[in-house]
């Protein structure tokens, strides 16, 4: 990502650190800007992003086609304000895979494949993606279903990431489906609706901790609730809150995600 080096979550004296404090006197560019002034870009800081590490990725024929989202949750410890439009909603929690973002979208009877930003070309040699949809039969059950639908997921298995879940076969986990309406409008499901497509398609959702009839967590207890392990018994990256429908706030989705901060602190670079 260029110059300059990274602040990550570390215990310090005890402690667990998620920042880094200086004097103003070290960034003379910022000596004129009012207390309130966003100074993000002037001091050129950057969401740090964990570079993709999929043993077979593929090969690129462009961008992911219709408008199709990249896959990105607010984290809930840099937006604390968010919670307040959680409150007294319907809920559900799923746990955090730690993999790989993939989509496989299904349009006019053509099945594509995509991972976090690129579409890639179907050949089960260079494309791990496209080789297990083509094993699980997911291509020809998504042109059956007859609709033109998105699903997106958390591509997990060996040669994936760390392969923190310990998995033999790389395996897709489900958080998301998208009909593709008419204008190529997107429309996303909501919890049921998930469940239902994942059902049909017999393919794994990202599993489910718990739902509720109305949200009423803490931050302090959300990062409590982020702990836990996954089946390997490796520390799980976290959780992620949703509404049971679908919804938008200005442009933010109705979701967030909590990092586990033993995965954090025990993370390798």
């Amino acid at each position: 990502m260029g110059e300059g080096f990274r602040v990550k979550t570390v215990k310090f004296r005890g402690e667990i650190s998620q920042g880094l404090a200086l004097p103003v006197s070290l960034f003379p560019e910022v000596s004129a800007c009012a207390v309130e002034n966003d100074v993000t870009d002037l001091l050129k800081v950057r969401k740090w992003e964990m570079p993709e590490q999929v043993g077979s990725a593929g090969i690129s024929i462009g961008d992911k086609p219709y408008g199709i989202p990249t896959t990105d949750e607010i984290r809930i410890q840099s937006m604390p304000n968010f919670l307040e439009h959680f409150m007294g909603k319907p809920y559900y929690i799923s746990t955090k895979m730690d993999g790989t973002s993939c989509t496989v979208y299904v349009k006019d009877n053509k099945v594509g494949v995509c991972g976090r930003n690129n579409e890639y070309k179907e050949d089960n040699e260079s494309c791990s993606m496209w080789a297990y949809v083509n094993r699980c039969g997911l291509k020809e059950s998504l042109i059956a279903l007859g609709e033109d639908i998105a699903l997106q997921g958390e591509f997990c298995g060996a040669g994936i990431q760390n392969n923190r879940l310990k998995l033999f076969e790389p395996t897709l986990y489900i958080f998301d489906v998208i009909r593709i309406g008419e204008n190529d409008r997107l429309i996303k499901c909501g919890l049921d609706g998930i469940l239902d497509y994942c059902g049909k398609l017999g393919i794994n959702s990202v599993p489910i901790e718990e739902t509720g009839d109305s949200f009423n967590y803490s931050l302090p207890e959300l990062i409590e609730r982020a702990k836990g392990k996954y089946a390997s018994g490796l520390d799980k990256e976290g959780i992620v809150v949703r509404t049971h429908e679908y919804g938008r706030i200005g442009n933010d989705k109705l979701s967030f995600k909590v990092i586990n901060n033993d995965f954090l602190i025990k993370e390798k670079d």
